[in-house]
C-alpha cells in the first residue's frame, strides 16, 4: 500500500537501545586486564522521509552500520567514558554524513567504586559540524 501524500517535516530519529559490549576502559590498571560490561544507547537524527517513501536501505541511515561503529570504537581502550562517547559521535558524523545530530550514552555496569551503583553513564549530544558549521 503506497504512503499517503503526506509531507514529513523536520528530522526523524533512529535509536539503538541497550547495545552490550565487553571492553577495557578505565583509569585503573585492573580495568585494562579484567574489563567490564557496558551498555550503550544511541540516537541519531536525520531526514528519513525519502527512505520512508522509497522503502530502500540506501536512502536511510543503516542501523547495522551504527552498531558496528559502536562495537569498533568500544574496542579501543580509553581511560574515560567521555573519550569513548566523543569517538563514537565523531565516527558517526564521519561515516554517515546525513546524520544531523547524534546522542550516545555509554554506561559502565557495576563500576569499581565504593557503594552500590548499577552503572555510571556519560552522555554526549552533538550536532554534526558538517551540517551546522559548528566544531565538535
Amino acid at each position: 500500500m503506497p504512503l499517503l501524500p503526506f509531507k514529513f517535516m523536520g528530522l526523524q530519529r533512529i535509536d539503538i537501545e541497550a547495545q552490550r559490549e565487553y571492553a577495557f576502559h578505565g583509569c585503573l590498571k585492573e580495568e585494562a586486564i579484567i574489563g567490564s560490561e557496558y551498555r550503550i544507547d544511541l540516537s541519531v537524527w536525520a531526514e528519513l522521509a525519502r527512505s520512508a517513501k522509497s522503502d530502500a536501505l540506501e536512502d536511510t541511515v543503516d542501523y547495522v552500520t551504527l552498531r558496528q561503529i559502536v562495537t569498533e570504537e568500544m574496542a579501543h581502550r580509553a581511560h574515560l567514558l567521555e573519550t569513548v562517547c566523543a569517538r563514537i559521535i565523531q565516527r558517526i558524523f564521519q561515516d554517515l554524513p546525513t546524520v544531523q545530530r547524534a546522542q550516545v550514552k555509554v554506561c559502565k555496569l557495576n563500576p569499581p567504586m565504593e557503594g552500590d551503583a548499577h552503572a555510571v553513564c556519560v552522555t554526549f549530544l552533538e550536532e554534526n559540524p558538517g551540517q551546522t558549521g559548528k566544531a565538535l
